[in-house]
């Protein structure tokens, strides 16, 4: 497999290990694509760059360096670069190690918002490579994990062409590919699978004519942070040279209509080969690789994309000026999972949903080492969020996007940093607030988003028999204290009943309303008084 094959074969490497810093070229003012220089870049092949989403960590295929698994002959490895100075820098180029990198040609497609589970080439049964397909790999506190195949259904059957490409959501729920179903044949096409509740995935559906030609070809995918956006390559009449790249949006949520798909034009476009577009959650850049005045062979480019912070009180008078179009722009939510008992990191899985109907909108875990976290979210919904570990009852929180649907033509990107997450261990004395519970104003009326909350609690007591619990009105002090002791005592009411209504036993909820006798903070500001108005729960006995 000679280097330009090559060159459609790969994508992107990893984290962690000593960097050297070095410095790369930024052009100030100007809508040229970036090289970014020689931390990354070689006399060698480096191709099919992978931007994490946050943007700090460039994962990539080298092509026959002697360090690769396979040495100088052809052989293509993952490597990974992280960014300095938020990537006025990189860190030198470092080799991904074992587990992976094990076959002759590697290559990594995409990584999760939390930065602990990669998509790979290759599917893979304990370790070992089995044949073509995807696997991922999930981080753990000494490395990665051995890569496991995703369970595709006929996908060994569908794929015969000459190449494959796929990329994961953000939120995990969507693999889009790229292959043919002619033997050997070089004309891709773009594909789309769902997964399911017992963790395999739906069997593979094309896009359809509004994305795939039936003469060209439709190649390296990528979804970007939206989940409407895709980018992808193709040599379809029209373009600047073999293959340009081009964009599309859903219109809707069927993933079968497409707008038509626009050439990103001379500015992104050379007239070579023009393939592996990358763009990072926050809409800045995109990466993809360039074989234009390059140090090697293909190199690693970014590109200013067109999307100004204005409205977030940045200075732009000296940003790059953009080239190409962003997608839509989202939110990043970071923080970390810990123990409220001890104030200590936990290894946890994370849950969102979307609070108007209870459905979950994805997952993330922690970092196994710190308790990080990072989940991205398309504005216009209010998220409910909450941890989940082993021995722990989860203290749900909420994340409000519905009042920034402007944003989208507006302030654009925005980041919630330090959000944590706590997790509340199942012993006696240990209170646990129910955030994500709301009642009609001044009533002991549940409102329907907080069911979910609810249902969840009920079943934390149905696996845990033994556990009894006493729930705790409380209000802010508008108003007279007799209406807020009897608003207060109404509302715990109101819980408890919920909870017996899905069997739990009477005797093991007792309920209190304490009005504004306890308040959490100051009545002096609103949001003092709405940290007072809740209910929560004491356990009693486990």
């Amino acid at each position: 497999m000679n280097d330009e094959t090559l060159a459609r074969h790969s994508i992107a490497a990893l984290f962690f290990l000593q960097i050297a810093i070095a410095p790369f070229s930024q052009a100030q003012n100007s809508a040229k694509p970036e090289n970014l220089g020689k931390a990354i870049n070689s006399e060698y092949n480096e191709i099919a760059p992978v931007i994490s989403p946050d943007g700090q960590t460039l994962y990539f295929s080298r092509i026959s360096h002697p360090q690769n698994s396979f040495g100088d002959k052809g052989s293509q490895d993952i490597w990974f670069a992280e960014a300095i100075n938020n990537g006025a820098q990189w860190g030198l180029a470092r080799r991904l190690p074992a587990p992976l990198n094990k076959e002759e040609y590697n290559s990594l497609y995409s990584i999760t918002p939390d930065g602990n589970t990669i998509l790979i080439k290759g599917a893979y049964n304990n370790g070992r490579y089995e044949t073509r397909g995807f696997s991922t790999s999930q981080r753990l506190a000494r490395g990665w994990s051995a890569p496991e195949k995703l369970d595709i259904p006929g996908y060994e059957k569908m794929s015969k062409g000459q190449f494959d490409c796929g990329v994961l959501s953000n939120d995990g729920k969507v693999l889009v590919l790229s292959f043919s179903e002619k033997k050997n044949s070089k004309l891709d096409d773009i594909y789309v699978c769902f997964k399911q509740k017992n963790g395999s995935w739906t069997k593979p559906q094309n896009l359809g004519p509004e994305i795939n030609t039936e003469d060209f070809t439709e190649t390296t995918p990528f979804l970007a942070a939206d989940g409407y956006t895709i980018y992808f390559s193709s040599d379809r009449p029209g373009g600047q040279g073999s293959n340009d790249i081009y964009y599309s949006k859903r219109i809707d949520k069927s993933w079968k209509r497409w707008s038509k798909p626009v050439n990103l034009g001379p500015a992104v476009n050379t007239d070579g080969y023009d393939a592996y577009y990358t763009v990072s959650a926050l809409g800045d850049f995109a990466y993809m690789t360039s074989f234009n005045e390059t140090i090697g062979k293909g190199d690693v480019v970014r590109i200013p994309l067109g999307r100004s912070d204005e409205g977030d009180g940045k200075d732009t008078t000296n940003l790059t000026q953009p080239v190409a179009p962003a997608p839509d722009p989202v939110v990043m939510i970071s923080g970390k999972v810990i123990d409220s008992k001890t104030g200590k990191p936990v290894v946890a899985q994370i849950i969102y949903e979307d609070m108007a109907n209870g459905e979950e909108a994805g997952t993330a875990t922690t970092n196994p080492i710190t308790g990080e976290y990072k989940i991205v979210l398309p504005y216009g919904k209010k998220y409910s969020m909450r941890a989940v570990a082993p021995n722990f009852i989860a203290e749900g929180e909420n994340v409000d996007l519905t009042d920034s649907v402007a944003a989208i033509q507006g302030k654009g990107f925005r980041e919630i940093a330090n959000k944590s997450l706590k997790l509340i261990p199942i012993e006696e004395g240990q209170v646990v607030r129910l955030n994500n519970i709301s009642f009609q104003f001044a009533k002991a009326t549940l409102t329907p988003e907080s069911f979910p909350e609810l249902d969840r609690i009920a079943l934390t007591m149905t696996e845990n028999v033994k556990l009894t619990i006493e729930l705790g009105g409380h209000t802010d002090d508008v108003g007279g204290d007799a209406a807020n002791l009897k608003l207060s005592q109404d509302r715990a009411d109101t819980v408890r009943e919920y909870l017996i209504g899905k069997g739990i036993e009477p005797d093991r909820i007792a309920s209190k309303g304490y009005g504004e006798a306890r308040p959490v903070a100051s009545n002096a500001t609103p949001e003092g008084q709405a940290a007072n108005r809740r209910v929560e729960f004491t356990i009693l006995t486990k």
